[in-house]
Formats: C-alpha cells, sequence, structure tokens
C-alpha cells in the first residue's frame, strides 16, 4: 500500500505539469515515510525556554505515526467525522503530532495557538467561535490558561479539552482507520487579518500536498538530504508548510519557538549552519523582518564557525524588501551565503501557501518603475537613478501548473502584461472557500473571466468556464515575472490619482532617522467635504525618545509632499510597538486606520 517515499515525477503528467495522484493526502504521505524511513527523525525541536544553548527533542517517523494514532483515537471519543478539532498548544513536538492526528481521525485540523501569545486574543476569539471545535488539543502547561478561555467563550458549545502530553502511546491501538479523501478538508487556515478579522480557509488535501510538490519542484528540493529549519509559528501557513516539506521527501524538520527566534536571531543562522556543516542541504522560510533582524542581531561571535553554503532561504513578504535581502546577503556573505540563496516569492493562505518563486540559481531582482505610470495602472521600466523612480522586487514565476492573470478588478477582463490589476488564480493548489462563508466565498473563490486577450492571453490553458480566485492583491507581469506592489483594499486614492502605501511609508521613513523602517503606515481618512486626506502613523526609531519630533515631522511631509504631490493631512508619532501587525510581521493599515477614527490610535507626535 505504501511502496516508498514519494517521488515527485508521479505527481507530473505526460506535460511534466503537477497532477498530484487521487491516493496522496497528508496522511498518505506520512505512511509512505514511516514505511520507508521510520527510524529516522522526522521533526527536532529546540526548546530554548529553559537553557539558553537549548535542549533538543527528536521524533522519528515511526514515533509520528504511533503519536498521530494515539491523538486520533483521543478524538474519535470526543468528536464525529468532519468536526472541527482546534490545536491550542505551545510551539514544539506536541503540535505537530496534534496537527497530523486530528487530520489522520477525520477531522478538519484547526491550526491556532495557546491564549498565551500577546496581543492576538481577539484573533483567536474570533477563530474560535467561527469555527466552532469540538475538540481542543493541548498541553498540561497551558491548560490553566485554555481552561480560563473557554470561560470567557460564551455563546458557543464548548470544547473537549484533550491533553497531548497526557495521551498514551498505547491509545493508539483503540484508532478506528477512516478512510480519507484528498478532496476531504484537511484543515481550516486561519488568514493573518492583514486587512479584516480572521477567517478559515478550507484547504484540501489536494491543495495541500499539491503545493508541497509546487514548492519543492520550484526550489529544486530533489534532493533528499534537504532539511528544514523554521521559527515560524506552526498555525501559520507558512510554518506549516515547513513541517508539511518532510512528509514529501522523508528528511526531517529543525523546529525553535517564535520568541527563541526574536530574543537571539543568531539561533536560527546556528541550526541553519550546524545541518550544513553534517553535509545536509536546507531550506528556510521567513518575512522580511526575519532577514532584517537576522542582519542586525544574529551575526556570529568572533571565533564561531557558521557556514550557510547550502541553503535556500524563501522570503515571503508583500511586498518583498530588496534592503532586507541586501543586508541579509552582506552580514552573511562571509559565512558562504551563495547570492543566489534567497529566493523572493509571493504566496496566499487561499493558494494554500506559495503562488510564485524566484528560480534555482537565480539571483533576487530588483526593478525600477515610473511612479506616476504606476499609479495610472502601467508599469513602466526606468532607470534606479531616475527622480520618479519606485523600487519593486520580482516574485519569479508561477509555480509548475498554477495559471495566474491580471484583472481589471472592476470589470473582470483580463489585461496584458505590464498592466496593473487585480492578481487572478486557477490551480489545484487552491482552497475549497471560506469556512460557514458561502456568499464570500463565492465572490472570491468563483470569480469569473468577462474577457480574456485576443493574443498571449494567460488564461488559454484554462475552460471558459472556469472559476478563478480573486487575491485582492494588485500586481503585474514583466518578462515572464510577477510583481506585487500592494493590496487592493489598501491603495490610496485622493483627487482621482492612485498611490501606493508602501512607497510613500518608504518616503517617510527615508526622511528621519528618528523613525522606525518599516513601522510606518500610510492610509487615508475622510476630509469632510466628499474627500480623502492623507493621514501617516509612525513608531520612534529606538534610542529616540528624548529627541524633538517637529523637524522630523516636518522633514517627512515635505519629503511626501515633494515625491508624490500630496499633502499630509496629520501624523500621528507612536510608541514602538503600537503600529498593529499580523502574526507574519505585515502591516494593518486598516486596523491602523480604524484605530485612528476611534482615537484609540494614540495621540499627535
Amino acid at each position: 500500500m505504501y511502496p516508498g517515499l514519494l517521488q515527485v515525477d508521479v505527481c507530473l503528467d505526460g506535460d511534466g505539469l503537477v497532477v498530484v495522484p487521487p491516493t496522496l493526502t497528508l496522511d498518505t504521505l506520512i505512511e509512505r515515510c514511516i514505511y520507508s524511513v521510520g527510524n529516522q527523525t522526522a521533526y527536532r525541536y529546540i526548546d530554548f525556554s529553559r537553557t539558553t544553548d537549548g535542549v533538543i527533542s527528536e521524533i522519528t517517523w515511526n514515533q509520528v505515526g504511533v503519536r498521530a494514532a494515539a491523538v486520533a483515537a483521543a478524538v474519535q471519543r470526543h468528536a464525529h467525522r468532519g468536526d472541527r478539532v482546534a490545536v491550542l498548544a505551545p510551539q514544539g513536538l506536541d503540535y505537530i503530532t496534534g496537527f497530523f492526528g486530528a487530520i489522520k481521525a477525520g477531522m478538519v485540523a484547526v491550526p491556532l495557538f495557546a491564549p498565551e501569545l500577546a496581543g492576538q486574543a481577539q484573533r483567536l476569539d474570533t477563530a474560535m467561535r467561527d469555527a466552532r471545535p469540538a475538540v481542543v488539543l493541548t498541553t498540561t502547561a497551558v491548560l490553566d490558561l485554555i481552561e480560563g478561555f473557554l470561560d470567557r467563550l460564551t455563546g458557543v458549545p464548548r470544547p473537549h479539552v484533550v491533553l497531548l502530553d497526557e495521551t498514551p502511546d498505547t491509545l493508539a491501538r483503540q484508532f478506528s482507520p477512516v478512510h480519507i479523501d484528498m478532496a476531504d478538508v484537511c484543515h481550516l487556515q486561519y488568514s493573518g487579518g492583514a486587512t479584516r478579522a480572521p477567517v478559515g480557509i478550507e484547504i484540501t488535501h489536494r491543495a495541500m500536498v499539491t503545493n508541497l510538490v509546487q514548492m519543492i519542484l520550484a526550489i529544486d528540493l530533489h534532493d533528499r538530504n534537504t532539511h528544514g529549519v523554521s521559527w515560524l509559528p506552526l498555525y501559520h501557513d507558512m510554518g506549516l508548510s515547513m513541517i508539511g516539506f518532510p512528509t514529501v521527501y522523508g528528511g526531517h524538520t529543525t523546529l525553535m519557538s517564535p520568541a527563541a527566534f526574536i530574543r537571539r536571531p543568531q539561533r536560527w543562522i546556528k541550526a541553519m549552519s550546524d545541518e550544513i556543516r553534517l553535509g545536509r542541504l536546507v531550506v528556510t522560510a521567513g518575512p522580511n523582518l526575519a532577514y532584517e533582524w537576522a542582519a542586525q542581531r544574529g551575526l556570529p561571535a568572533d571565533g564561531e564557525i557558521i557556514d550557510l553554503s547550502r541553503s535556500t532561504m524563501i522570503i515571503g513578504s508583500e511586498p518583498v524588501s530588496f534592503d532586507a535581502i541586501e543586508a541579509f546577503t552582506e552580514a552573511f556573505a562571509p559565512h558562504g551565503l551563495p547570492p543566489t540563496a534567497i529566493k523572493p516569492s509571493y504566496g496566499i493562505a487561499e493558494a494554500t501557501l506559495m503562488v510564485t518563486t524566484t528560480g534555482p540559481g537565480e539571483r533576487p531582482t530588483l526593478r525600477h518603475f515610473d511612479r506616476a505610470g504606476l499609479g495610472a495602472g502601467r508599469a513602466i521600466p526606468v532607470a534606479a537613478e531616475d527622480p520618479a523612480a519606485v523600487p519593486h522586487v520580482s516574485c519569479g514565476q508561477l509555480a509548475n501548473n498554477l495559471q495566474a492573470v491580471i484583472v481589471d478588478p472592476a470589470t473582470g477582463a483580463e489585461l496584458a502584461d505590464g498592466t496593473v490589476g487585480e492578481i487572478w488564480l486557477h490551480g489545484a493548489n487552491i482552497g475549497r472557500g471560506y469556512w460557514r462563508r458561502r456568499a464570500e466565498s463565492d465572490a472570491a473563490f468563483g470569480a469569473r473571466l468577462s474577457a480574456r486577450l485576443p493574443e498571449h492571453s494567460r488564461a488559454d490553458r484554462v475552460g471558459a468556464d472556469a472559476r478563478w480566485l480573486r487575491t485582492g492583491d494588485l500586481g503585474f507581469f514583466l518578462d515572464g515575472e510577477l510583481f506585487v506592489p500592494g493590496r487592493l483594499v489598501d491603495l490610496i486614492e485622493i483627487d482621482g490619482v492612485a498611490h501606493y502605501p508602501d512607497d510613500i511609508e518608504r518616503t517617510a521613513a527615508d526622511a528621519s532617522a528618528l523613525l522606525r523602517r518599516g513601522y510606518v503606515a500610510a492610509f487615508t481618512v475622510p476630509d469632510g467635504a466628499g474627500g480623502e486626506q492623507l493621514v501617516i502613523a509612525c513608531e520612534r526609531a529606538s534610542g529616540t525618545a528624548r529627541m524633538d519630533p517637529q523637524p522630523a515631522i516636518e522633514a517627512m511631509i515635505a519629503a511626501v509632499r515633494d515625491r508624490h504631490g500630496l499633502p499630509v493631512a496629520d501624523v500621528r508619532l507612536l510608541p514602538g510597538g503600537a503600529i498593529p501587525r499580523t502574526t507574519s510581521g505585515k502591516l494593518r493599515r486598516r486596523a491602523c486606520r480604524a484605530g485612528y477614527l476611534d482615537g484609540s490610535l494614540g495621540n499627535k507626535g
């Protein structure tokens, strides 16, 4: 039944396109690993909560199988096929086997987090009320927090709590096997909430396995000696993919907590180096802030040997920061980091994760475009020294057998390359819809093209009646590569002219060292006369608390006026940590705007 580790070639059709066989699910991938490399390490967790050097725990594929079956049996006592099972455990091996166990039981896993996560209480409350799980999986370490949270979660049925660390292996014998179809929902991925309240995205087994194969092909991870290293939250789509990779090729992933990385980013660097020095290839991933933080605080101590020569590093943010790439590359090139290691990528949770990435052997590419042209919806390349130049990083090429078109969001008509529009997607890695939101699902996942280009259409391989995913992201194709300048909902329109907030934010941050780069949010509010006016909220940089802010504010206002032709109606200068961000570090501009309007964002600087 499980002939061996998956050969990626069996997932390709006669044209070399990814078409996953109908028997492949996340559970059968794990069973293949158990059958083929059962005694080998599947996951390692480095716990830095007790010692500076960290305590390492490991679990083999055989142990993953036993633990998942034991959890599945425990879940089956309290839930029925298709019920939701929420994982509210701390980062660690229990989280992984809890997630796999919920799926093995034939349930829908809901990867979330324990209530101890600072600043995310409302997100957890929203997700739990929406998912209404029958069972919560957690550990004794946070049981009191879980019970207190459930006491406050009124108005919905109280889920049964299963303690992962008190579920014995012997319970695996009581597991009742269930048939899992690739069309079944594997898990609900709750979005980060950058532009709205979190919603549950239904990710099927077909979508999950397809995207894992697409990622392996895109970044050339055919070598089974490839291993992952990750500090990413396991409830995040990128974090889940990092534990998904080993199920395909039978390797292992080394994990640590986000807090361990933030406190000492050198731990991430050292964990990668340790694998490479054992002769292994390493894959990792992170947003802009991870590479920026590691470049600032993650350099090795004098005399410490670090080797990053065999690493592949996915950087996925919207938009990708070339400054972050340059800073990291400059910091770690002396430690063997290849210039092709960092892979700018574009992904969204509705597509499971990856949409595009930079190909093997390719360096990150930065191109410059005319500011006025972008505002008018045209990507016009210009020289970097042009005063009107706006830099954008290429997000690379589309995943295998994933189609994307650039569409006029108002008409639904396909646009030509070099034209800015909404990114629409079609492929087997697209989620099924939004949990319990039929109208929203139809609008987002059921879009239809009203017109295709008569020549060079990017929809040629897709049927005329096909449904497309509306991403809500703005993008354009140029020379076969995708560029993503921003989100449709964040676009700033004043007096009929469109402006990209990240462009304005970059100008503002460049105006004064008093402002914390990457922590500036630009948005509009009503001007009282039927129009919109620009507001900029920004955090102070570290060590500037005693500095007079007025010169910085005046310099910012002048820079935005001169470069963008926009008056700034108001500036809010805030302390560190005041700008709302998602769990993956993205600016929550809509939340910033809401806080400004209701007075909760802070006082004028």
